[in-house]
C-alpha cells in the first residue's frame, strides 16, 4: 500500500492499488500478511476425484452406466459386442478391443451395437479410426443392429453412408 500526498491539501490519502497496475492487482505477495500469503500461494488440490458421491447415492438413484465389451472371433472374422453407453469415458474400452483385433490381423470386424444405448462423438471417432485402419489392412468394419438413438446419430452426421450398417449380427455359421 502506498501513501501519496494530495497537492491541494496536506492530508494523506491511502490508495488500495497501484495506480499503474491493472484492476485487481493489489501489490506484491511480500506486502501481504503471512496468513493471506499462505492462502493465496497454497497449491491447489490437484488430486483426481474418485467420485465420492457414488458411495453416498441413494438406492433408488440412477445407476452408473458403463460399457461392457466382449469379442468373439472365428477365422478372419470377429464380432465385438458392446453394451452400455459409448462416450468420452468408456470409449477407450472399445478402442482397446478394436486395437487388439487389428493387431491380430482380423479381416472383417462386426460391431454389435444392439446393446449401445448412447453414443457420442468420441465413440464415433473410435469407430471411424478403427474402420480407417482396417481398410488400410484390406479389411472391413460394419455396425450391426444399432438402436434407434444411435441410428439417428449416424443419419444426422452422415456416417450411415460411411459405415456399412446391417440390421442383424451375422452368425458365424453363415460365414
Amino acid at each position: 500500500m502506498t501513501q501519496i500526498q494530495s497537492p491541494d491539501t496536506t492530508k494523506k490519502r491511502k490508495i488500495t492499488r497501484h495506480p499503474r497496475r491493472p484492476f485487481g492487482h493489489y501489490g506484491d505477495v511480500r506486502d501481504r500478511s503471512p496468513s493471506v500469503t499462505a492462502r493465496l500461494t497454497r497449491p491447489r488440490d490437484t488430486r483426481v476425484w474418485a467420485t465420492p458421491w457414488l458411495e453416498r447415492r441413494s438406492p433408488d438413484s440412477v445407476p452408473v452406466v458403463e460399457l461392457n465389451v466382449s469379442t468373439a472371433s472365428q477365422g478372419g472374422h470377429a464380432v465385438v459386442t458392446a453394451t452400455g453407453e459409448l462416450d468420452l469415458y468408456t470409449a477407450p474400452r472399445l478402442q482397446a478391443a478394436l486395437a487388439g483385433l487389428l493387431r491380430d490381423q482380423a479381416d472383417r470386424i462386426t460391431v454389435d451395437m444392439s446393446g449401445v444405448e448412447f453414443c457420442d462423438s468420441t465413440g464415433m471417432n473410435v469407430l471411424l479410426s478403427a474402420m480407417k485402419r482396417l481398410k488400410e489392412q484390406g479389411g472391413s468394419l460394419e455396425l450391426a443392429a444399432p438402436r434407434p438413438a444411435v441410428k439417428r446419430i449416424l443419419q444426422v452426421t452422415g456416417l450411415d453412408t460411411v459405415f456399412t450398417v446391417v440390421d442383424a449380427v451375422p452368425a458365424f455359421d453363415s460365414l
